[in-house]
């Protein structure tokens, strides 16, 4: 055992420490850091560097106006241990587990599709048969049908369309969205009705229903956009960073029309499927979302864990939504139809106490 006078944070003062301990870019070092000794446990937990690592990896994390955690029965609480403590100290301390955790599951290599539903589009040339639901069907053709969403007919090549779906997960990580433009193979020339380029916004429903205007979401990310090859196959768009959703709306923007068809001498828009991969981490963690002003509180259940789940009606049943989120899909199905509305650690979590007893450097 090393003597714990070679802590070179001794021998420094604490602003050049806390910038050595920034330098750490995975959750994984901090647990480490943490193991190290009770000194560097303490500067770990009192600087929030796992709240700040996070905050680095997922800059929607502004948002959080506290972190709240759910059934703590049999976890063992540092910030429990000791009467003396401070209420401020008792806050670093939850914030540290809660952040910690957090930061071990944004960096899980499972990914998997993540939309649920489909809420609307902004048009459909033929409900329900070209409607949005088709694009979540894996199956390129049903019952002798090509399954597929279009867009009704414009002449100006400008109008964009807008494709909204539910996640799976209140709370996501997002990486990449893929989209497979249509091919009309019953069309003279197979014609590829992509659309020239796509975007994506991220966000959640507007805390009220009383101000029924166009915009039902409030939008927390938006991508830059991406150009679309006029091709039959599922094209992938890799996101900058990987963008963490709070509250699980998804919308893809169409922008530009490129097709023309034959027939009517319109231009349209076809999408055959939309995935959008990443990392679901309910149930372990959900938020409340705030009012207007866009804030939240992130909890973190304690007997749940984030592990990938079905999201298909066959595996897992309905995706239950409330009666809020239903009122907006009725509404926007209605809109958009023309007509009115209608109704590598352990599971376990780290415990420093468990490896350090004392002040003394491992």
């Amino acid at each position: 055992m090393m003597d714990h006078r070679n802590d070179f944070s001794n021998w420094l003062d604490p602003d050049t420490s806390l910038k050595i301990f920034k330098c750490l870019d995975d959750p994984a070092d901090l647990v480490r850091v943490s193991c190290v000794s009770r000194t560097w446990r303490d500067f770990v937990v009192e600087n929030g560097l796992s709240k700040q690592l996070c905050l680095r990896m997922f800059p929607q994390l502004s948002r959080v106006a506290c972190v709240v955690e759910l059934n703590q029965n049999g976890v063992k609480g540092h910030a429990e241990v000791g009467s003396s403590r401070s209420m401020e100290s008792l806050a670093l301390w939850k914030d540290h587990r809660v952040f910690s955790y957090f930061a071990r599951f944004c960096l899980s290599p499972i990914a998997m599709d993540c939309i649920a539903k489909a809420i609307c589009a902004s048009s459909t040339d033929n409900f329900p048969q070209e409607s949005i639901d088709q694009t979540l069907e894996e199956r390129d053709n049903i019952a002798g049908r090509f399954s597929y969403w279009s867009s009704s007919g414009q002449s100006n090549p400008n109008v964009p369309e807008t494709l909204t779906y539910q996640l799976a997960s209140q709370i996501c990580i997002i990486k990449e969205i893929n989209i497979q433009p249509f091919q009309a193979h019953f069309q003279m020339g197979s014609p590829i009705y992509s659309a020239k380029s796509v975007r994506f916004k991220m966000g959640h429903l507007k805390a009220s229903l009383n101000d029924l205007s166009d915009e039902m979401f409030v939008w927390t990310y938006t991508s830059p956009e991406f150009p679309m090859a006029q091709e039959n196959r599922l094209q992938k768009f890799m996101l900058p960073e990987p963008v963490l959703c709070i509250g699980g709306i998804l919308q893809v923007e169409l922008l530009e029309r490129v097709q023309r068809q034959e027939m009517d001498g319109l231009l349209y828009i076809c999408v055959s499927h939309v995935q959008a991969q990443g990392i679901q981490l309910s149930p372990a963690f959900t938020v409340d979302i705030l009012g207007p002003s866009g804030m939240f509180v992130l909890k973190r259940d304690h007997r749940a864990n984030c592990q990938p789940s079905a999201t298909s009606e066959d595996e897992s049943g309905e995706i239950t939504t409330d009666g809020d989120f239903q009122q907006i899909v009725d509404i926007l199905r209605g809109h958009a139809m023309g007509i009115g509305a209608v109704d590598g650690w352990d599971e376990e979590e780290y415990e420093v106490d468990d490896f350090v007893e004392d002040d003394d450097v491992l």
